[in-house]
C-alpha cells in the first residue's frame, strides 16, 4: 500500500541511527519497514481513537522487540539512543495521523528494549 500522508511519506525514519555506524543498516532497514507498515495500517484501518491506535502501535512495537536479536547478532543493541529515536518516530507517526495527544510511552508500551 502506498502511504498517502505526505508528511509521513517524506519522513526519513531512524535517521539519527543510520548516521551512527554502531547500528547496522540492514537491521535499521527492517525497523523502517515496520514503521512504514504501521503507517499503511493506520491509513487502511483508520483508528477512531487512541485505544485503537495503541493496538496498532503495540503490534509494531512487538515487531521491534523481535529485531533486538538481529541487532545483537550484528554487534549492536537497542540501547538509550536507539530507544529514544524509535520512540520519537512512533510519536511522529501518531502526531502525523492526528493523534498529537498520544502518550509516547503508551505507543510503545509492549517494548522489551
Amino acid at each position: 500500500m502506498t502511504i498517502t500522508n505526505q508528511q509521513v511519506a517524506e519522513r526519513a525514519f531512524l535517521q539519527q541511527l543510520y548516521a551512527d555506524e554502531y547500528y547496522p543498516d540492514h537491521v535499521l532497514d527492517k525497523g523502517c519497514a515496520i514503521l512504514r507498515a504501521l503507517c499503511a495500517r493506520i491509513e487502511a484501518e483508520r483508528p477512531a481513537d487512541l485505544a485503537a491506535l495503541y493496538v496498532l502501535t503495540g503490534a509494531a512495537t512487538e515487531e521491534f522487540n523481535l529485531l533486538e536479536a538481529e541487532f545483537e547478532a550484528a554487534g549492536s543493541e537497542i540501547e538509550t539512543v536507539a530507544r529514544e529515536e524509535i520512540a520519537e518516530d512512533f510519536w511522529f507517526v501518531a502526531s502525523a495521523y492526528g493523534f498529537a495527544d498520544a502518550d509516547a510511552e503508551e505507543l510503545i508500551s509492549p517494548r522489551e528494549w
